[in-house]
This record gives structure tokens, C-alpha cells and sequence, in this order.
């Protein structure tokens, strides 16, 4: 999944990031709404977290620009502010939640899972295609009685393949979703960790769950 972390404080921007980093996120970021503005136009993100006090351009204008634009990525403001009226203006600007600094970091790593569980239509973090079971909260990835380790892109991609079960993805949207404008790789990056993840997933089952659609992309789904 990836997060797009908007605050022109820049060690509470380095702190997030690196603790979005670590719970295995694929992460952008930028100090200004004016750049804000800019990452959104280039790429697709499944959740943006957007300071409300940030310079030129505040974040409730950027929100506005957004849902202007008809933009309904996920938004989690932060502010120091916690008056009712600050909270209303920000819901009613067009943002899905609002966390008060200073806060904790677990609180803002469940929020944002709300958040993404939501724009997936998921009830929970908990994800399930026929005997294949990915905890998005935990990490942890199992098919039937049998525990899978896989790395932190590969669970970056299958958890985005899981939460759009039944979807044709192409290898463009799941780049846009798993990798951030600092990554520089191979062109057939996301076909290799497509085979990575059949070898652990489906290459010692009798039913397979990862799809290739020629000419389209990957899809998961209970074979038909």
C-alpha cells in the first residue's frame, strides 16, 4: 500500500515515514501543499496523511482541491488543533479522519488501516480467498494449515492483490500502489515478485489463486 505523508515539520515527516517504512509501506512525502498537489497528479495513492498548519497552501486547501478534482483518496488530518469546530471543518472539507497531536503511532497505523480497509470495502483486516489467509494488521500469511514468510513487498503486493480479490490489476496500477518515486528497478520487477509470490502461494497447492489475464494483467481469485 502506499501513503502519501504530507507535514512541513521535518522530523515528525521523517519519524512517520519511517515508521509507515517499517510497517511496510511504500511511501512518499513532501513538506508543502503546493507539492502535495503534485505527488497526487502523479501518482495513485491509498491513503494521504495531510497537516492541517502547513505553508502557502494549508491542508485544508489541498483537500478541497482534491475533492474538487474528484480525488477520493483517503484522508487522515493531523493538527494540533482539537476544538469541535477545527474537527467539523476538516470533515466537512472532505477529510475521512482527523488525529490530534501529539498522538501515537499505533493510533495512526490503525487509523490509516481503517482507512485503506475501508476504501477496499474490507469489514476487517483480515483477508480471505478460499483457504489463503492474510492478517493486514499482524503480517501474517497463511494457506490452510501452512504459514508463509514472504518479504516486505511481497506482502506489500499480495495484500493489495487480496484487498482487490476478483480484480484485473494491471502492472501499472499495482506499481502505483507498491512502489514510491524513489524506487529505481528492473522494468519486469513486478512479474518477478508475481513468480515469487506463486512459488510460495500456489506452486505446492492443487488450486491455484494467482491469475495471469493476457494482455491485461494479475487477478486473485478461487479458480473457476
Amino acid at each position: 500500500m502506499r501513503i502519501l505523508v504530507v507535514e512541513d515539520n521535518a522530523r515528525l515527516n521523517e519519524l512517520i515515514v519511517k515508521k509507515l517504512k517499517s510497517n511496510n509501506y511504500s511511501v512518499d512525502a513532501c513538506l508543502c501543499g503546493d507539492d502535495a498537489l503534485s505527488y497526487c497528479a502523479c501518482a495513485e495513492y491509498d491513503a494521504l496523511v495531510l497537516d492541517i498548519m502547513l505553508p502557502s497552501m494549508s491542508g485544508l486547501d489541498v483537500l478541497r482541491r482534491l475533492r474538487s478534482k474528484n480525488n477520493k483518496t483517503p484522508v487522515l488530518l493531523l493538527t494540533a488543533r482539537d476544538s469541535v469546530e477545527d474537527k467539523v471543518g476538516g470533515l466537512d472539507a472532505g477529510a475521512d479522519d482527523y488525529l490530534v497531536k501529539p498522538f501515537s503511532f499505533d493510533e495512526l497505523l490503525a487509523r490509516l488501516r481503517a482507512l485503506i480497509r475501508r476504501g477496499s470495502n474490507a469489514v476487517s483486516d483480515v483477508c480471505v480467498v478460499a483457504d489463503l489467509t492474510v492478517d493486514c494488521a499482524s503480517r501474517k500469511v497463511t494457506r490452510g494449515s501452512r504459514a508463509i514468510e514472504l518479504s516486505s513487498r511481497e506482502f506489500a503486493l499480495l495484500e493489495y492483490l487480496i484487498r482487490n480479490k476478483d480484480v484485473v490489476l494491471s502492472r501499472r496500477t499495482i506499481g502505483n500502489h507498491i512502489w514510491n518515486f524513489d524506487y529505481e528497478g528492473d522494468s519486469n520487477i513486478i512479474d518477478v515478485y508475481i513468480r515469487n509470490l506463486r512459488r510460495k502461494i500456489d506452486d505446492p497447492e492443487a488450486v491455484k489463486l494467482i491469475h495471469t489475464v493476457r494482455g491485461a494483467g494479475y487477478v486473485l481469485r478461487e479458480a473457476t
